[in-house]
């Protein structure tokens, strides 16, 4: 069954952090382990492929899991690999996660060219000697630089929160389930910000034991957000047999 996408409704200001993370944690803690491999391979799978053509139906099969644990409906490994069943409109979205990420990044790399361009021709008018005044004021346009791209790709990634978890359970087309994950990112924008923000803590502090920490900590995250996605949408009466629509931009 799928869901009129003009009459889905959402939660403004509902996302509680902390308890995102705690029931996140609380919902996959009895099956962790399996979470963990769906998790890891399903991140690796999407990365092989250019483009993250194979990212957004790993997405959808790793919320698929969530969403059934859930309903306290069994899952196994290879409900990872059910997101295929999403691939059209998966696909769709991920890559209209994509362009925006891109637009971002090549005008940034270009500008932190001219930049490094710009410091070696002026290092080479005076005969390379360094000028620590020109030094500090590239490495201060670097550091500026990359805080806006941070900032930029930060706003992006909350727009698209919940693009992938409509598309599993409301059974959207990759179009509307970003149009409706970009309203409701930004009614419930501070507070996906700071969950987000939390989030990226604990990633660091998994990061500190070699980054096999940051392994462990990632699906309680993405918990985390399916936990975000019940505060905001509730959770929708999709049948778990019933075949998603063909994909569709409309």
């Amino acid at each position: 069954m799928s869901f009129p996408f003009n009459q889905i409704e959402f939660n403004p200001n509902a996302v509680q952090p902390i308890e995102c993370l705690k029931g996140g944690f609380e919902l996959i803690k009895s099956q962790y382990w399996l979470f963990v491999g769906i998790t890891l391979v399903g991140l690796l799978i999407g990365a092989v492929v250019p483009f993250g053509i194979l990212m957004g139906p790993m997405m959808c099969g790793i919320y698929l899991a969530l969403f059934k644990t859930m309903r306290h409906q069994p899952i196994e490994f290879g409900t990872l690999f059910k997101g295929f069943d999403y691939f059209g409109d998966a696909v769709v979205a991920g890559l209209l996660h994509f362009v925006p990420v891109i637009v971002i990044l090549v005008p940034t790399y270009i500008v932190f060219m001219g930049l490094y361009v710009g410091l070696l021709v002026a290092m080479a008018a005076s005969n390379g000697n360094p000028n620590p005044g020109l030094i500090l004021g590239f490495v201060g346009s670097f550091v500026l630089l990359w805080v806006v791209v941070v900032l930029l790709v930060i706003v992006v990634t909350i727009l698209f929160t919940f693009a992938y978890p409509l598309i599993v359970d409301r059974r959207l087309s990759g179009f509307n389930a970003v149009k409706l994950s970009m309203r409701a990112g930004l009614a419930n924008f501070w507070r996906l910000l700071g969950m987000f923000l939390l989030t990226a803590l604990m990633n660091m502090a998994g990061a500190v034991f070699c980054y096999v920490g940051a392994f462990l900590v990632l699906p309680i995250g993405l918990a985390a957000i399916a936990v975000a996605y019940q505060q905001v949408f509730g959770m929708g009466n999709v049948q778990p047999n019933v075949p998603p629509q063909p994909p569709s931009f409309v």
